[in-house]
This record gives C-alpha cells, structure tokens and sequence, in this order.
C-alpha cells in the first residue's frame, strides 16, 4: 500500500509540473486554410508541357495554381527563398501534379539516381531535393497519403497518421517524372484514383498538403502553411474541393512468386548431432493478393510468402544487455498498414511471427471506425526443435484484432485483441528444457486505449490491458498492464510525461515488452531558442529523467540525462550530454548477490552528423563512463567497469549512381581497477548501391562482427561472424520485380565428431578460423495483375 501511494504521488506531482506549463486558456486553432479547388481536365498534362519552366498554351489557365509556399524549416511562415509552384488537374482515373522549382543555384541541386525510396535519410529527412503531395482522402485529419519524387523522378511513397507517424512501408503503382533544367527542376505525377481508397459520395472533399525540401539549406516549405508551433501534420491540410464523379473501381491485385534457391546451413537444433544441411535445388512459389472492398477496406492474403529479398537488420551491440532489443520489422506483409494495430502498449511485434506460411489481414475505414484484423500461422516452434522431437512440424496460430473509432477533434478511442495459440507437448521435459517460442499453449491480451487532442500543441493517451497465459506444463499467469501518456509539442517548448505499468503476471506473445514487475515514470522537457541567422538555426536543453520502480516498491533504478543541441543549417548537428544514474540489482535477477546492491554510474558524450557536402554525410556517437559488467566468471557479482563506445557513420555518393552506406560500432568494457580488458566488440557494416537506372539496381551489404572476450573477467565467449550479402534488383513497379541474390556467412566455429559414437556425440566448438556456416543462392520473380 505504501509504495503504490509513493508511485501515485510521484505520478501526481510529474503531471502537476507538466500541467503548469499548460496556457490558462486553450490556445485557438490556426485558422483554417482556404480551399483549393482543383478542375477536371479533358487532356492530361504532360512533363513537356512544363520544361520551359512554365505551362505551355495547351495546358495554361486549365489547371489549378498554388504558389504561396511558406517555409516549416528554418523559418516558420516566412515565404520560401527558392519560388515554387504547383500545377493540380484531374480525370476520371488520376490525379495529376506538376512542381516547377525555381532555384537560383541549380548547380547545387541534391540529386541522385537511386533505388525506389532511397533518398529520404533515417530520421525522415531529405537527403535529396524533392517535392511531395500529401492527401487526407477522407478529410478526417488523421491519416494521409504520401507521395514523394526527387529530381530525378524516383519515387518515395507512405502513408501518415499524428498518432503513429509515417508508415513507409505503403507501396503502390503510381508514375512519376521528372527533369533538371538549367533554372531548377520539373517533376510531373500522375496517381491513379485506383491506388487510393476513399469515400463513394459522388462529390469528394479532400485535404492537402504541397511541399519542397531543399536540403543544402536545411529548408522545407509547404502550401498550406504548416506550422512546427502546431502539434500534428495532416489536421494542417487544406480542403481540396471539385473531385466529382470518381471511384477506385474494382480493384483486385494478385501477385504470384515463383523461386528457386540452393543452400547449405549447419543445423543445430539437435545438439547432439549437429549437422550440415541443404538442397543443391529447390523450387517454391507462392502468391500475395489484395482485394479492396466496399471502396475502403483492403483484404491482404499471403500464401507461403517468401521475404529472401528483405534487407539484414541494421547492427547493434548486443553483448552486455540485460533485455531484449528492439530490431524493427521489415517484411512488407507485416509492415504495410502497420499503424491500423499500433496502441500506446506494443502489444503487436509482428517478428513474433517468425516463419510464416499464410497470412491474412483486413484493414480499412468505414465512416469514423477504422479496423483491423490479422491471422497468421507460425511454423518457427515446430523448426526450433529436432527433427525426431514430439513437436517438430508443430505451428504457432496468431489471431490479432483492432477497432479504433474517432470521436472528436483528432481523438479516439480503440480496443485491440491479439491471441497466440500453440498445441506443443512436453513429453517429459522441463518447460525451460524448450525454447522460448515453444513454452506457451495460449496467451491472449485485451486492452481498452484513448488518444485525445486537447489544443492545437497538448495531447494524451492512455491503454490498459490484461492479459492470460497457460503455459505447456499447466500453470498459468495473468495481470494488468497500464500506460498513460501527457505531450506537448511546439516550436520552442516541447515536454512529454509518461507512466507505466507492468504487472508480474503481464505477459504477451504477440507484443514486445522487455521487462515486467515494473511501475515506471519519465518525463523530458525540451526548449529551442531560434536565432535563425544564415548558418545557425536553433540551440538549446533536453533534459529527461526517469524512474523505475517494482511491485514490492524497491526503486530499481533512475536517471537524469541532460542534453545541450546546435543545430546548423546543411542537416548539421552537434549534441553534448550528462547521464547520471543509479542501478539496483537484486537476488532473484542474480544468484551471486545475497541482497540488494546498487550501482551509481555517470555516462558523458557527444554526438554530431553533417550533411554540408553534397557528396558525404557523416554521423557519430561517442560515450564513456561506467557499465556493469553482468557476465562475471564463476561466483563473483556483478561489478561497475569502465565504459567507452561509438558508432561512426559514413555516407559517400561519388557519382549520383552510387552510394555507399558504412558505419562501424565500437564497445569496450575494462576493469576499472587494473584496467583490463573484459572484452571489446566491434561491427564494422558496409552497404554499396548501384543504381544502373530506375528499375535495375545492385546491393553489396559485408558486415563483420567480433566480440574478443577476456575470459578472465567474462563468461561471454570470443566469437567472430562475417556476411556477405548480394542483391541484384529489377523493380519495374511494387509487385513486378525479379531478384537474383546470393549470401554466405562465416564464424569462428567448427564441428567436432565423436570417435566413440556410443560413448559421446558430435560438438560444435568456437576456434580462431573460419568456418562457411550457411550460404544460399536464389532467383524470384513475382508480377502484379491488377484488375
């Protein structure tokens, strides 16, 4: 009872101090934006019409005409510093939009001709010039169309919602082109009404938005006025009026595969008789379909999906962690209309479903309900295990449902279901005798969640969930979890309160929730002064701080990160910061210790990326301080050491075919006494682009991983891991696409046989050379028809 009054009060006095930086008085909306009314036109504009860097007479006073477009970045509202205009017109099957953008450097243009989609940074910056529209088709100001081309005509297309941000996982057919000219650039669209879902009334009203990057100046601007001072990215669009007597169609898509591949792995999964395994051929083949419904609801089906194509993660240091990381989904059945199922508590991770053979999944909008529905098998539990095993060829069954209805000025309120079922058998053994994916018979999670827009810069959200697990050796748990979120977000003053909870009993397959037993605070506050001079932008503090305690009340941990930012024109950066924090380990995470132990620990570092140079970008991270070291050898407790890590990041286009992607990750721990190394791993990851046009590209990714451990002061083993991975792509449009790829990776490892077959069994051992553990060639092919 005391700690949960202690964690209330914590709560209460957080949002207070949140609270008191709210305006007496609930700002005023901007004003809305007039409309854009756009004509129907009997001819179709073409990229010719506009080469002269105006409209030719065929095509002049017959389209709409938007000119005023006003600066997001640096400036907010002040008018562009390069003139842009837009051109809009539509038929009975597209929408069309022509840019003219002047500039008065053309010869500093950011151009590049590569893959589809590859010209916007990490963060969701423009790496290249470009321009984009953003339709909200059902001017619900919640969610929207993105479709973006740089000067080259390479397109970049997703979809944005203010609760979850950008999905870019959408692809569809749309045509784009575009050219350089000796004053700027043109780019022409033309998106067919078939790719877009929207309402069947015989007269639309849409929103949209028009925008420009011009990267070298840090400078985006849109039409309408899109103000950083106004929480949110669609709500801003403009009414689009005059769209009449138009429809989607029928719209059916299928998409058949066919594969061959070879390969040869080593087997582990019986310990006893590891293995080498493979096919010298091996055809496969499978279809992903798409029908759209009642306008609005799109019905997905995936049968025996093949993802061989689908880019390795990105590296992370995972040595030394007591939970499990984050790596984000990327297959594009899981990824596209990701943010239908996304809730305040992760409760669906969608690479839970590791291995799946048929998947289906219904999304969409009808009036002010969206809903979601998936169902997929999962046959990684039944391929974990031998193959003489009770549940070898055993599947997982995942069933995950989601409704969310608006209900006023941007806010809703939504329940979603996830249910993951698995008919294993333990067959005499310990449940820890299994792996994870195969421990649990059932577990279902229900949860109630909110988000609210209390003014045009405060919002909130909340989710409670329960959740019930039978596990395969008949026991049981079950327990809530909790989530309740306070933001506010400007263009100088930005804060954000958050408090969770995570029963003992809490537990989802289907989700991603790292740690339970917790009750959790964390609250950051942000403020940007804004010289905005020539070269300088924006300086300013972040400050975040976050405590965490268990159910018994023991406070586990805290931290207070103190950040000071400059923020420079170009994409250019620099980032200073200070992190103390305390640690608490307790018994049950560690049978060394006889009773609580804290760790006090201060972490120093900066940070810093530039994008001033047309032909590099460069990024980096260094910190140092102290770590625990969570891997002693034998009896000995956990220990505060020496901490020292960086990622160094380095983007080079030589030519505008060309881009390499290289980076390199360092952690070191040592002894903080006699300083000696405990141990160091280093990642070293290149990616090398081709881009020979459009459609055919070459992808070189080579990725080395070594962790060279002191077995002195680590039970982690010295372990070393080289990929190479080859990709050869041509992408006419999303769907029709051939893929030729080969991939090897080698380790530190060999296989030793037992002599004595009776007396012992084969073992795999780590030694200094190199051993090809698993390598694999493939060809797909796959075609779009679209009815």
């Amino acid at each position: 009872m005391g700690s949960t009054s202690k964690t209330v009060r914590f709560w209460s006095l957080a949002v207070l101090c949140a609270l008191l930086a709210l305006p007496a008085t609930l700002a005023a909306e901007q004003p809305p934006a007039s409309a854009l009314v756009i004509p129907r036109v009997d001819r179709a504009p073409t990229l010719e019409d506009f080469l002269d860097m105006k409209p030719s007479p065929a095509v002049e006073g017959k389209l709409a005409k938007v000119d005023d477009f006003r600066q997001t970045r640096p400036s907010d509202g002040k008018p562009g510093t390069e003139r842009t205009e837009a051109y809009l017109g539509y038929d009975s099957e597209n929408l069309y939009a022509v840019f003219i953008a002047f500039d008065s450097e053309p010869q500093k243009l950011r151009a590049r001709m590569v893959s589809r989609e590859n010209f916007v940074g990490e963060h969701g910056d423009m790496v290249d010039d470009g321009v984009s529209v953003s339709l909200d088709t059902f001017n619900d100001q919640r969610r929207g169309y993105i479709f973006q081309v740089n000067p080259y005509g390479v397109q970049w297309d997703g979809l944005y919602s203010d609760n979850n941000g950008f999905d870019v996982s959408f692809d569809t057919v749309w045509h784009s082109r575009a050219k350089i000219t000796g004053r700027g650039f043109v780019v022409w669209m033309a998106i067919p009404f078939k790719s877009l879902r929207f309402s069947s009334a015989r007269e639309q009203t849409w929103a949209i938005l028009l925008n420009r990057d011009i990267p070298r100046k840090s400078e985006v601007v849109f039409w309408p006025i899109y103000s950083s001072k106004i929480s949110g990215y669609i709500n801003q669009a403009a009414p689009m009026k005059g769209l009449k007597n138009i429809s989607p169609g029928r719209n059916m898509q299928f998409i058949p595969y066919g594969a061959l591949r070879s390969f040869r792995a080593l087997d582990e999964r019986d310990a006893n008789a590891p293995a080498f395994r493979g096919k010298r051929a091996e055809a496969d083949g499978g279809v992903d379909a798409k029908l759209v419904l009642k306008d609005s609801l799109v019905l997905d089906v995936a049968v025996n999906p093949d993802f061989a194509q689908v880019e390795s993660d990105e590296p992370q240091v995972t040595a030394n962690e007591r939970f499990e990381l984050f790596f984000p989904e990327k297959r594009p059945f899981f990824l596209e209309n990701a943010s239908f199922f996304q809730t305040p508590i992760n409760l669906l991770f969608t690479r839970r479903i590791a291995d799946p053979q048929f998947g289906v999944r219904l999304t969409g909008k009808l009036g002010p309900w969206a809903v979601g529905a998936l169902f997929a098998d999962d046959q990684a539990p039944g391929k974990s295990v031998a193959k003489n095993d009770p549940m070898a060829g055993q599947r997982a069954y995942f069933t995950v449902l989601r409704v969310n209805r608006d209900i006023f000025k941007q806010s809703s309120i939504g329940f979603i279901f996830t249910d993951r079922e698995f008919r294993g058998d333990l067959a005499g053994r310990l449940l820890s005798d299994l792996p994870e994916n195969a421990q649990t018979r059932s577990n279902r999670v229900a949860g109630f969640d909110g988000r609210f827009r209390l003014d045009q810069n405060w919002s909130a959200a909340f989710q409670a969930a329960t959740s019930s697990t039978r596990f395969l050796d008949g026991t049981r748990s079950a327990g809530p979890a909790y989530e309740v979120t306070l933001n506010r977000r400007g263009r100088q003053f930005n804060t954000s309160s958050r408090f969770s909870d995570r029963s003992p009993g809490f537990h989802t397959e289907a989700g991603f929730i790292p740690r339970l037993d917790i009750h959790e605070f964390n609250q950051s506050f942000s403020y940007r002064w804004r010289p905005e001079g020539k070269h300088f932008i924006s300086w300013g503090p972040n400050v975040f701080g976050g405590a965490t305690w268990d159910h018994s009340g023991t406070r586990l941990n805290w931290i207070v990160v103190s950040q000071l930012v400059f923020d420079f024109v170009a994409q250019t950066r620099f980032q200073l910061f200070y992190a103390p924090e305390n640690e608490r380990l307790r018994p049950q995470d560690f049978s060394s210790l006889s009773a609580n132990r804290d760790y006090h620990r201060i972490t120093r570092g900066f940070s810093f990326a530039t994008g001033a140079l047309r032909q590099v970008d460069i990024r980096g991270e260094f910190r140092f301080g102290q770590r625990i070291n969570i891997n002693p050898p034998g009896t000995l407790q956990p220990d505060l050491v020496n901490r020292s890590s960086g990622n160094l990041s380095l983007t080079l286009r030589p030519v505008h075919q060309l881009r390499i992607d290289s980076a390199y990750l360092l952690f070191r721990l040592t002894d903080r006494g006699n300083h000696r190394s405990i141990f160091n791993n280093h990642i070293i990851r290149s990616k090398w682009n081709w881009q020979f046009n459009r459609e055919l590209s070459l992808r070189v990714i080579l990725q080395y991983d070594a962790l060279l451990a002191n077995q002195l002061n680590t039970t982690l083993e010295t372990r070393r891991n080289f990929n190479a991975d080859f990709l050869v792509t041509y992408l006419l449009h999303p769907g029709t696409a051939l893929y030729v790829g080969y991939n090897s990776n080698l380790q530190n490892l060999d296989v030793v046989p037992c002599t004595l077959p009776a007396t012992c069994s084969s073992q795999i051992v780590r030694t200094s050379r190199f051993l090809n553990d698993a390598r694999g060639f493939f060809v797909k092919f796959s075609y779009l028809f679209r009815f």
